[in-house]
């Protein structure tokens, strides 16, 4: 069993922006589908991102703010990509204009770090420095 896809809904100015970041995140995914429908009587563009099993579907329906990362209400934290290379990762994301949001913990087994998306979810990209479960997992924070 694998995560196939994350459905984000973002406001109809953030698609465009959405594409930027994720394309310096996987250069190698792109639109496999997109199209045009309703949602509970409201008309939305959506697309699919990816490659050819795994994508992140967005539409671009939203309306409001997205919840505030630093506060509690309920919703979505965060979701993460493993990476093999977190060093090539943060330096195209630097390059095409994005900033660190937080480092990670100072960890023995890996690395990883946090940026927030346009339309304000954060990512985290994690660099396992060990093959072993028990070292991989050894402070995982909820």
């Amino acid at each position: 069993m694998y995560l196939e896809h994350v459905n984000l809904v973002v406001s109809n100015s953030d698609v465009d922006a959405m594409l930027k970041f994720y394309r310096a995140v996987f250069p190698h995914w792109r639109i496999r589908a997109e199209g045009q429908g309703e949602w509970y009587g409201k008309p939305r563009k959506w697309l699919h991102f990816g490659d050819d099993y795994h994508y992140l579907a967005l539409s671009d329906h939203g309306e409001g703010e997205n919840r505030k990362l630093e506060g509690h209400s309920l919703g979505l934290a965060h979701f993460a990509y493993v990476t093999q290379n977190l060093d090539a990762l943060i330096h195209r994301l630097q390059q095409a204009g994005y900033a660190i949001a937080k480092n990670g913990a100072d960890e023995p087994y890996r690395k990883n770090v946090y940026f927030i998306d346009p339309a304000g979810f954060e990512v985290e990209f994690v660099e396992y420095l060990s093959d072993l479960p028990a070292e991989r997992n050894l402070s995982l924070a909820p």
